[in-house]
């Protein structure tokens, strides 16, 4: 099933342009397939799924590539969302969703357009998250360099 994204707002919250299906299944823990629909409302994201419908804060959503990049703004809102949970770091999967996209990358450039973009979020990422995705880039840069790819987890 092709999930439909709806902007059901009149205002559009800034941080709708990191919105993707596949963002928000990582979040949420289900597999892509089984969302039927992300409604976008000015505050809040809803995500109807099969079997379930959830609230979603946009300032749960990692940054992207193909859209403009994080603003001063968009890190105050995600700042704010971190001491609202008592933590002052990103959440988890963001670390697996950036890992995903690191070996999704196809070429060398894509690869570091993603570590760029990490390296502007570095504030906010953990020490031991921060080798993790080191990690991982450097072995994707070697696959995508050598065309040795090998197999990785997080």
């Amino acid at each position: 099933m092709i999930a439909i994204i709806k902007q059901e707002s009149n205002e559009i919250n800034p941080l709708s342009r990191f919105v993707t299906v596949e963002a928000v299944a990582l979040l949420l823990n289900i597999d892509a397939a089984e969302i039927k629909e992300i409604r976008l409302w000015r505050y809040m994201i809803l995500v109807v799924a099969d079997g379930m419908s959830r609230f979603v804060s946009y300032a749960e959503i990692p940054p992207i590539l193909g859209v403009a990049s994080p603003t001063v703004k968009d890190f105050l809102v995600w700042r704010k969302r971190w001491l609202k949970l008592k933590t002052n770091h990103v959440p988890d999967f963001w670390c697996q969703f950036y890992a995903q996209k690191f070996g999704q990358s196809n070429d060398l450039e894509e690869l570091k357009r993603w570590g760029q973009l990490i390296a502007t979020i570095k504030f906010a990422l953990s020490q031991k998250v921060i080798q993790a995705l080191r990690s991982l880039y450097a072995e994707e840069r070697y696959c995508l360099r050598y065309s040795a790819c090998v197999t990785h987890g997080l």
